[in-house]
């Protein structure tokens, strides 16, 4: 029973992303399918209104990645920043960490993740960045600080 409902969990398309596209640029040609491009794009953090992380990362193109089934390569860059007033009284509350973001980066065995941490000493927020697969992982990651200022 067990194996059935994990074999049913790892069949299902993940959840579609809450980034918006910002644009592309293309890095490699392909004669038949899109080409690689490198993508940026723009999510809010859904805990703290008022920041929002922009990040980059590559897309594989060609007839794999015009219809969906391509494996991108585990490497992005991210950067967050406060682009509104943030309610600080929510902060010491917040769980850290805490998964704010992911994005399918194969058919289903590969994502990209974003992880906030809450550094309170420093009054900080921590955004890393990462690709993680279900056999194996990578440590090539990026981080992001957002610092909130003293008290």
């Amino acid at each position: 029973m067990r194996r059935l409902v994990l074999a049913l969990l790892l069949s299902l398309p993940a959840l579609p992303a809450l980034a918006d596209e910002i644009g592309s640029v293309g890095y490699r040609f392909k004669w038949i399918g899109p080409n690689d491009k490198i993508v940026v794009e723009a999510f809010d953090d859904p805990d703290i209104p008022g920041v929002t992380c922009y990040f980059s990362h590559a897309r594989t193109g060609g007839i794999k990645g015009a219809i969906g089934v391509a494996e991108d390569p585990g490497e992005a860059s991210i950067a967050c920043r406060q682009v509104g007033a943030v309610d600080e009284s929510k902060l010491d509350r917040l769980r850290s960490p805490h998964e704010v973001f992911s994005e399918r980066a194969s058919l289903i065995f590969k994502s990209t993740q974003v992880v906030r941490f809450w550094d309170a000493k420093r009054r900080a927020l921590i955004y890393l960045t990462y690709t993680d697969r279900i056999f194996e992982g990578s440590p090539r990651n990026s981080i992001s600080v957002v610092p909130l200022g003293a008290r």
